[in-house]
């Protein structure tokens, strides 16, 4: 049981929550080797694209390891370790795309981790749910930060304060997941869209991300001004170059991330 890492061909990372006996869930140790995981994948020039997934068919992720953090307790000055163990849904500054494969129930924290995701595919049996309210407490690590962004206000208040879960069908209707598909073709799907990323500009793909995640904190006249900075640092890459030559000879082009 742990938290799996491996760098298929083409610089696609994967990641596996490999704790199927405990519902995917994760304790203080599967938390930190989640947190070493995206540090690698967001330093890691070999990385462009990174999959997310869990192991077996039931639960993505259920959250959090209740059983494992009760009664345990934490020093107060813990509240302002910002950068200690930092998470992808707790704002780890990761710029390289990341594709959640949904395999099973995406719960709490689960849910929480996939709504820091850019591209989501699940499988037909899978439900969304955060029903941290049921147990006396919030959907923490960006779940009422990031839910009202990126679902209808209404559908995600109803989430938020009943703790009731929807289908995946709903949650491609509502534009929360990409595409849904049989589980046998799961991964094959989220590792086509992966390849189809990973075959672009590296240097590109992270400002692109960059800058559209950033749009939500800046005016349009300084996210336009920020744009045109981005843009002019690009053009002079040797990726750009290698852009322009494969376009005039018709052939496809070889990125560095230069």
């Amino acid at each position: 049981m742990s938290i799996d890492l491996d760098v298929l061909d083409g610089g696609i990372a994967v990641i596996t929550i490999n704790r199927p006996d405990k519902r995917n869930a994760l304790d203080a140790e599967h938390y930190q080797a989640l947190s070493a995981a995206w540090t690698r994948v967001r330093d890691d020039e070999a990385i462009r694209v990174a999959v997310v997934t869990g192991a077996g068919e039931q639960v993505f992720s259920a959250g959090a390891d209740l059983k494992s953090w009760v009664g345990r307790e934490a020093p107060l000055a813990d509240l302002w370790q910002t950068q200690q163990g930092m998470l992808l849904n707790r704002g780890l500054e990761v710029w390289k795309p990341v594709i959640a494969a949904l395999n099973g129930a995406c719960l709490a924290g689960g849910m929480t981790l996939m709504l820091a995701t850019d591209i989501r595919v699940a499988a037909e049996h899978v439900t969304f749910a955060l029903a941290e309210v049921k147990r006396g407490i919030i959907a923490a690590n960006g779940g009422t930060q990031r839910l009202l962004g990126q679902l209808p206000h209404a559908i995600a208040m109803e989430m938020l304060l009943t703790g009731d879960s929807i289908d995946a069908a709903a949650a491609l209707r509502f534009g929360l997941v990409n595409r849904v598909v049989p589980k046998a073709q799961l991964m094959d799907t989220a590792l086509a869209i992966a390849r189809r990323i990973a075959a672009n500009a590296p240097l590109a793909v992270q400002a692109a991300k960059e800058l559209a995640l950033r749009s939500g904190e800046l005016g349009l006249a300084a996210g336009l001004r920020f744009e045109q900075f981005v843009q002019q640092t690009l053009r002079h890459s040797e990726d750009a170059a290698e852009g322009r030559a494969a376009f005039a000879e018709k052939r496809a082009p070889q990125f560095k991330g230069r």
